[in-house]
């Protein structure tokens, strides 16, 4: 039985079992538009290592987001969103195959070829994965994609992308190497969406704008920086620039250019059929890497974790989504559990596409969830982390995790480190319920090492899913 196989009916079977009770059969059709009503536009906006309590709307106190916290005020926001991997390219892979990553061999970001040899990754996603670009294009939708790439060297053409400008695209910048890019990025970004959008304004499109901020090096201007070097140093104004002061100071110059693109929607027209979502692709950056010591404070809320993390703050980002007359504006979605590998399906459905009927999706369509009406998941979520979590040991998780209805399992492949949370009541991952509750254990790890047992096999780095502490040695006395 060849793997492809046992992994179809490992997930088929998964499916109809743990918390199975509201099943979306795979391969169900997209939801149709009425013919009377036109297909929305779609803007899907990815900021990068920004965290789940980054944003005023998530209840920042320091964060000066005008444009995001309105877009929250105008759409829905979700609190239960989880992306695929604590890393980029994996979550990446997973909005737009509405695949796990590692079922794709996409483990971490893609890197040098040999980096990616060595991790048992390949140089780029296979371009013969059905991506959501290319089935919105065969449904007549123009196609964009500008900022960054981060999807290996292959290019976006051959996903079913018409236009593009973007970056980290096998090592190059279709910018060329311009030492100012990561200043003017989200800038230079949005100037490329308007760009598209005045060419598409008649519709209908589909366009990603993936985002440099706020992933290290941040470099903003001393002018972006004045506002917070004001509020976070007052006694050292002109000595020291504090982390706080680079990092909301780029998180700012994005959310201005979110605002450039919103008021561009307004100016033709054309808001009112238009989607916007804002998401971030992981966590926030750790203070102790070393890009990020000048500026990694970034939040992640209230849970323990950060990027590459498999506790919440690793892998839970804010997800906003506002669409005039179908999203309910200024609410709050606390029941809806809702997954990256849910967005190909979801939008699909939104803008009248049939998704794919041959592909084994691991998402489900939550459309309907999407507009407004919260919708009880019917799949379980896993993760899978083959790399050593570095940074503070608070956020060192275990290797393998999975979210089933309101329980959190956190595991080792040789069943060490059993970590279960009733996520519901303790998001912040402190209470390990697992002593009490062994049936629940042994149910969920049966499923969650089953699934790690079917994805492709590769190496797995020392140290994965070690929680090392510093602690002094002991010598004799």
């Amino acid at each position: 039985m060849s793997w492809e196989t046992t992994r179809r009916s490992f997930l088929l079977n998964a499916a109809t079992a743990y918390f199975a009770d509201a099943l979306v059969p795979f391969g169900q059709a997209a939801l149709s538009a009425p013919a009377s009503t036109p297909r929305p536009n779609v803007i899907f906006i990815l900021a990068d290592d920004l965290g789940f309590g980054d944003l005023g709307c998530y209840g920042n106190k320091l964060a000066q987001t005008p444009n995001l916290d309105r877009l929250a005020k105008e759409g829905l926001r979700f609190t239960n969103f989880y992306v695929n991997s604590p890393v980029c390219s994996p979550t990446r892979t997973g909005f737009m195959t509405g695949q796990f990553p590692s079922a794709l061999r996409i483990h971490g970001h893609f890197a040098t070829p040999e980096q990616n040899e060595k991790r048992g990754m390949p140089q780029a996603l296979d371009p013969k994965t059905q991506m959501l670009p290319r089935t919105l294009k065969a449904a007549g939708y123009a196609t964009g994609h500008f900022g960054k790439w981060h999807l290996g060297d292959v290019a976006p053409e051959e996903y079913g992308v018409d236009d593009h400008k973007v970056y980290a695209y096998g090592g190059k910048s279709e910018w060329g190497e311009d030492p100012t890019f990561w200043r003017h990025s989200s800038e230079l970004i949005a100037d490329e969406a308007l760009r598209f959008i005045d060419a598409h304004k008649d519709g209908p499109f589909y366009m990603n704008v993936w985002s440099h901020a706020t992933h290290a090096p941040l470099d903003p201007s001393p002018e972006q920086m004045e506002p917070f070097t004001k509020i976070m140093s007052k006694r050292l104004t002109g000595k020291f620039t504090t982390p706080h002061a680079v990092y909301n100071a780029s998180l700012t110059e994005l959310d201005r250019n979110v605002g450039r693109i919103l008021a561009k929607l307004e100016e033709l027209g054309i808001a009112d059929n238009t989607i916007v979502v804002f998401s971030a692709d992981n966590g926030p950056e750790d203070i102790h890497v070393g890009e990020t010591t000048h500026s990694g404070a970034g939040s992640a809320g209230p849970f323990r974790g950060r990027k590459r993390s498999l506790y919440e703050g690793g892998v839970r980002t804010p997800f906003i989504i506002r669409w005039p007359g179908h999203t309910p504006a200024n609410v709050i979605d606390e029941k809806t559990v809702l997954s990256g590998v849910d967005f190909f399906q979801s939008i699909a459905a939104l803008c009248g596409a049939k998704a794919p009927e041959a592909v084994v999706f691991d998402g489900e369509d939550m459309s309907t969830a999407l507009t407004g009406t919260p919708h009880d998941r019917s799949k379980p979520l896993f993760w899978e982390r083959r790399f050593y979590v570095v940074g503070d040991p608070m956020h060192m998780s275990p290797m393998l995790a999975m979210r089933a209805g309101n329980w959190k399992l956190l595991i080792n492949p040789d069943r060490s480190r059993v970590e279960l949370y009733e996520i519901t009541k303790d998001p912040v991952e402190v209470d390990n319920l697992a002593n009490d509750n062994a049936a629940l254990v042994e149910a969920m790890s049966g499923k969650l090492l089953a699934w790690h047992k079917a994805l492709p096999e590769g190496p797995i780095e020392p140290n994965a899913g070690a929680l090392t502490l510093p602690w002094p040695n002991r010598q004799p006395g």
